[in-house]
């Protein structure tokens, strides 16, 4: 792969932003929930899903998008919106609830919605790809050479909509690219438990088309296969399916005692930690230097402050929205 050194620095920068979001917001998600754990406490009530660890899924795939390819993500989206280039600050002010977010605050961290960026997730699982397809097919009729991709994860490959969502997609070969994130867990059942194959990549072929399996959770493994998939939807080919093996650091929820792993397996796999091996990367092959990698450690820091900072001064919405943008006149 020959990658400019500024998306190479870029997909860092991003990476970074993620993983300093997340567990920023593991923070405050804490704040007034305990001594006893109460879902609705605290400046953030309501469920969190976090993505740290699954960084290279969405900036390998985002990093070949333009801002008009729509992006659909599920409910664990914070790393997909923040690859895609979601308001940080908007995000953020809509999961504390605030006036000033993405949805002035009535939908929280799972229902984020950018137009801007052509951005959207849902808590539904497997309600990405169907989703997914539909803005294809859109974008086929209206002959515009535009990409729709379908975040979900290996749980959600078990579900209907997976099979008629690629289904269909391949009939009328859509520009659209699935990518299934593998972090080996749907909540608390393990893959081997639920799935009867081993890599749903190999699922593609009872449709008919690309089946790309990334073992590695590497970002640089992850944009590699991304290349090749993007270009096939907008160039009219059709529908890829796209499997990556990656981890999930944090639990399914915050607040998840996690009983069903096993307790070694966590700290195993930030031995791992694609980040760091990405950094790593750069440095021994003379990409950056150590200041550049600081700078660009600090960008990403100030990018997450700010985006907390804001989301903390904004006000709430006052009582009488509650039924404003609700129904239709």
């Amino acid at each position: 792969m020959n990658i400019p050194k500024e998306t190479l620095m870029r997909m860092y920068l991003e990476m970074v932003t993620i993983r300093l979001y997340e567990e920023t917001m593991a923070e405050a998600y804490q704040e007034g929930k305990y001594p006893v754990f109460n879902i609705a406490s605290g400046p953030v009530p309501g469920e969190m899903h976090l993505a740290a660890g699954q960084e290279p899924v969405a900036v390998g795939i985002c990093m070949h998008l333009n801002k008009e390819d729509a992006v659909v993500g599920t409910h664990r989206p914070h790393h997909f919106a923040i690859a895609k280039g979601v308001d940080l600050k908007r995000m953020t002010a809509e999961i504390f609830g605030k006036v000033t977010g993405l949805g002035r605050g009535k939908g929280g961290h799972m229902h984020l919605f950018d137009p801007d960026v052509h951005f959207s997730c849902s808590g539904i699982v497997g309600a990405s790809i169907p989703q997914a397809v539909g803005a294809a097919l859109a974008f086929k009729m209206r002959k515009e050479k535009r990409v729709a991709v379908a975040f979900f994860g290996d749980g959600a490959a078990n579900q209907g909509a997976f099979h008629e969502g690629l289904n269909l997609a391949a009939i009328w070969k859509l520009p659209v690219v699935f990518v299934c994130e593998d972090n080996s867990w749907a909540i608390s059942v393990p893959k081997q438990k639920s799935t009867a194959i081993s890599r749903n990549a190999d699922r593609a072929v009872a449709y008919g088309i690309p089946g790309i399996y990334v073992g590695e959770n590497d970002v640089l493994a992850v944009y590699d296969a991304a290349g090749e998939a993007v270009e096939r939807a907008r160039q009219g080919e059709g529908p890829t399916l796209i499997e990556v093996k990656t981890d999930r650091f944090f639990g399914h929820f915050q607040g998840d005692p996690e009983v069903y792993r096993p307790k070694d397996e966590v700290p195993r796999l930030k031995q791992n930690d694609p980040i760091k091996r990405f950094r790593k990367y750069l440095i021994e092959n003379g990409i950056a230097k150590e200041a550049e990698i600081k700078q660009l450690d600090d960008e990403a820091r100030k990018r997450v402050e700010d985006a907390f900072l804001f989301a903390r001064e904004s006000p709430y919405p006052a009582p009488e929205e509650a039924l404003l943008h609700v129904f239709v006149e």
